[in-house]
């Protein structure tokens, strides 16, 4: 069960969204909304897990960061949308997983390959929140900003309408 927070406009370089702080009982989630999307369909959605090196750090050796740029123009360009912001550093294993995985990475490994070998799993993520707070938004159908099945296939299961799949390019 998630519990809405606290809600403020935040202006960014792609418009003005409105965030909205959730909390499951355990960790905070967000969603940056932009328009008028209760009721809707169709509504752009971008499930996106936290990433230190890419968010924080400006690290060229993954594209959180441009996945989480280009999905606010797209929804910028739409003029509605979602980003739904999960705290699931490295996969969800954690950062510490990051940085076991990265000799393993070095040596040609996909991140997915990496983390196993580090022994940790390859993606340890739960996208069961992100379908809580799309229901306590209201919205009828989306369509995500994504190449991930695990993601749709969650949130299905968890009785959202997910009406297609659009990955995030210009």
């Amino acid at each position: 069960m998630i519990e809405r927070l606290a809600e403020i406009d935040l202006k960014t370089k792609f418009g003005e969204f409105h965030e909205i702080l959730f909390n499951d009982g355990t960790q905070d989630s967000f969603a940056l909304v932009m328009g008028d999307i209760s009721n809707q369909e169709n509504v752009l959605c971008r499930v996106h897990s936290s990433c230190i090196f890419g968010h924080h750090f400006n690290s060229i050796e993954c594209d959180c960061r441009e996945q989480m740029e280009i999905s606010q123009e797209l929804i910028q360009r739409e003029g509605k949308g979602i980003v739904i912001w999960l705290e699931q550093e490295g996969k969800g294993n954690g950062h510490y997983a990051l940085l076991k995985s990265t000799v393993f990475k070095e040596q040609g490994m996909s991140q997915p390959e990496a983390y196993e070998a580090a022994g940790f799993s390859k993606d340890a993520r739960d996208f069961s929140v992100a379908a809580e707070i799309l229901k306590a938004l209201s919205v009828n159908s989306i369509r995500m900003l994504t190449n991930n099945p695990k993601k749709v296939k969650t949130l299905t299961d968890h009785g959202i309408n997910v009406v297609g799949t659009q990955q995030t390019i210009l």
